[in-house]
Formats: structure tokens, sequence, C-alpha cells
């Protein structure tokens, strides 16, 4: 360095390559790094755009790093410094609107020597030949092989038409008669659709807690218990806290536990905000019991997440199938675990924020090979949105449903009956 002030903006961008760095090299995800990597910045705005860029790099991550390989005479190897650096600047350049000037200004500070002049260099041939980025983006490679042959080509290409754009924001409310003055798209009872980036904290019904942000899909695990009329139910792994308040507007007494104290904290802040109860356990599920049988559990466990990949594209690049196999058997011993808790007759809903097949049916089959007091009931069509089919009363949501409205988390959601 020549010891001359970086250009304004090059601290934003110096923490989107260490976010960036955090998820592709040591696999952690996006938002648990963005503390340890915005540790200069302290205007709030900077974070934010340093997570935007961060997120919009990770989105397009194939398509960035197939225009840096074709316009160097040897691929840069996938941890270089440089190519990390191309990806924050062309990302800015061709999907953010930032002048190309300033996209390169303020990350050449971030890369010396000869890596500096490289990045200068591709930068600038990418710029003058006129380089985009396609509208429909491509899925990590083995993503793409992985979706192709759980679900076919087709909800594959559903995928990446998806990734292309951030969701936009759904909410659900604590009652059948939503406030008024809500401008959206009602797609189920209880259920709006905003446009994507809508400020919610000034809308009405926000301060009065009439209803909270939650995606469609995430919504219906909670629903299919139907209403509580006083009945307990668990509600396992449950922080933040979303499907703790549906289960407690429907006249459940709820128990809410997650082993996770701070977002615990955020649950107790929704509860405080919409005046709703729910007794709270911060306890690990799998050392924790109730102290006595219950009428309903919820269970939505900790999963690899890739079902949110619209929202959070780090999951794409740090989800492995080895991490898959990890939690896939964790999912096992909690679902095993939880169903001793539960009376018979009553009902259990399993579910994971998951597009793979070890997360689900298989977690489900294996279930079931070993509990034979328990059966699937079946989810009806009429429990949820004609999008939302249920195949042998099991609901599996996947890229393309709601397309045309917004699209929707992919989801494993079953219903189980304790018989005896």
């Amino acid at each position: 360095m020549t010891g001359r002030e970086d250009p304004q903006g090059t601290a934003s961008r110096r923490a989107a390559l260490r976010l960036l760095d955090a998820v592709l090299r040591k696999g952690l995800p996006l938002e648990a790094a963005l503390d340890v990597a915005a540790r200069d910045l302290d205007r709030a705005d900077d974070r934010s755009f340093a997570h935007a860029i961060t997120a919009e790099a990770l989105r397009r991550l194939t398509d960035l790093d197939a225009l840096i390989d074709s316009a160097t005479r040897k691929p840069l190897p996938h941890d270089a410094k440089a190519r990390f650096a191309l990806r924050i600047a062309l990302v800015q350049a061709l999907a953010m609107d930032t002048p190309p000037h300033a996209a390169i200004s303020t990350v050449l500070p971030l890369v010396d020597g000869g890596p500096r002049k490289l990045v200068h260099g591709v930068f600038g041939t990418l710029m003058r030949q006129g380089a985009t980025l396609p509208e429909i983006l491509t899925l990590p490679p083995l993503v793409q092989e992985r979706w192709e042959t759980a679900w076919g080509s087709a909800v594959a290409r559903d995928a990446a038409a998806a990734l292309a754009t951030p969701p936009p924001i759904d909410l659900t409310f604590a009652s059948d008669a939503p406030p008024e003055g809500l401008d959206g798209v009602s797609l189920m009872p209880r259920h709006l659709r905003l446009e994507r980036g809508t400020a919610v904290a000034g809308l009405t019904g926000y301060g009065s807690g009439e209803w909270w942000v939650q995606d469609i899909s995430a919504s219906i695990p909670a629903r299919l218990l139907g209403e509580g009329d006083g009945r307990h139910v668990l509600d396992l792994c449950a922080a933040p806290g979303g499907k703790t308040m549906q289960l407690a507007s429907a006249g459940f007494s709820v128990t809410a536990v997650d082993a996770s104290e701070s977002r615990l904290a955020r649950l107790r802040e929704n509860l405080e905000r919409t005046k709703l109860r729910a007794e709270i356990k911060a306890a690990d599920v799998m050392k924790w019991s109730p102290p006595a049988q219950v009428d309903a559990i919820l269970l939505d466990a900790p999963c690899s997440a890739t079902g949110i990949f619209r929202r959070h594209p780090d999951v794409l690049h740090r989800v492995r199938p080895r991490a898959i196999a990890e939690l896939t058997e964790g999912q096992k011993a909690m679902l095993a675990r939880a169903a001793g808790w539960l009376k018979p007759g009553g009902k259990l809903v399993y579910s994971v924020c998951s597009l793979e097949p070890e997360e689900g049916e298989q977690v489900l089959e294996a279930f079931l090979s070993r509990r034979k007091d328990f059966a699937v009931d079946e989810i009806r069509l009429d429990e949820v949105p004609a999008e939302m089919r249920p195949n042998n009363g099991i609901l599996r949501i996947l890229p393309g449903t709601f397309q045309a409205s917004g699209g929707a988390d992919g989801f494993f959601i079953a219903r189980l009956t304790r018989i005896s």
C-alpha cells in the first residue's frame, strides 16, 4: 500500500470480503458471521450494505465465477483473494447498480501487488466486453445435481428462477379479522403477502401485535394442529416464536422449548408485543423432558435450511452431504425422543425447512418402521392452499409453489397420530 487514504466505502467492501470468506472458506452462516466481519463498521447502513453485497454475491456466485474464468488465462483458485475481490466488485457493477468505477476503486485496496493488477485487469476486460449476469441464475453444480436427482430437472429450474429474487414478505395474523389499511394479497386465511422491501415496523397492527412476519410455508405446520381449546402442546425448537404465537392464538396452552437463550429473547419480545402467552423453557430437547405427556407436539427440527435458500443463499454453498447426514441423525433421535411425550390419540407434526429427502421423507420412513404405535394422519386438500398438494397425506413444498405470486419456502411436513 502507498499510504494513500482508501476511497470512501472501502470499509464496507472489506467487511463484505470477510463475510464471503467466512461463508465459503469457513462454512459459517452469513448472519452468524456478520458481527465479527463488520467489526470496524459503526454505521448500521454500512453494515447493511456489506451484508447486501455478500448475499447478492452468494446468490450469483456460480455465474460470477463463470465470468471471472472467462477473462483469465487459467482459472484462479476458488479461495484466492483476487477471486473474492472480483466477486465483490462484479456483483456491485452488474447486479446492484453501483457505478463500475466505484465498484472497482473500493475493492482494489483489499488486494496488493500482482493480485491487485490482476483484479483491475479482469474487471476492466469484462466491463469493456459488456459482461452481464443471467436473469435466471445458475445453481451451484453440487446442489443442481442433488435436487435434480431428488425432484427432477423442472424443480431444479424453478429453484434457479426463485434464486434470482429475494422473497416477498408474508404476514401471519393472530385472528381471522386482520386490521384494515394493509395493502397486500391474501393466499389463505390469516395471511397477507406484501411487496419485497416493505418496512414492516410502521405498518398498521405491528405495535399492537396483531401479526408477525412468517413465510407462508412456515405457517403450515402449526395450522395442521387445528384449534387448541386449551389443550397442551409442546413447541420444540420454538425460537424465534412464529409457530408459538400461532399455537397460542389458536387457543393452545403452549410450552415453547429452545436451547438458544438469545433466540428465546426474541421469542419473549414477540410474545410481549402480541400479548400472547406461552411457558418458555430454555433447554436442549435431547436432555429435557416434560413432567407429563401432552396432547400435541410440533417439532420443527433443526435442519440444513436449504428450503429457505431464497432469503439465505449462503446455505447453497455451506451445506454439504456430510452435514446433511449428521443433521438427519439428529432429527431421527429428536423425533424418537419427542414421540414418547405424546398421549395416545394425540397429534405430532414433524417439519423441516429443507429440500433434502434425507431430512424429510427418509426420517419419517425410519421413524414409522420402528414405531408401530404411530400412523400418518393424512393432510387433507382442504387444509392447505390449492398450490400445496399433499402426496399420500404428506406435504412436500417445492420450488415453483406460488411462483406467480412470489414463491414459498421449501418444506417437508408430516402429521402423525399416536394410535396406542
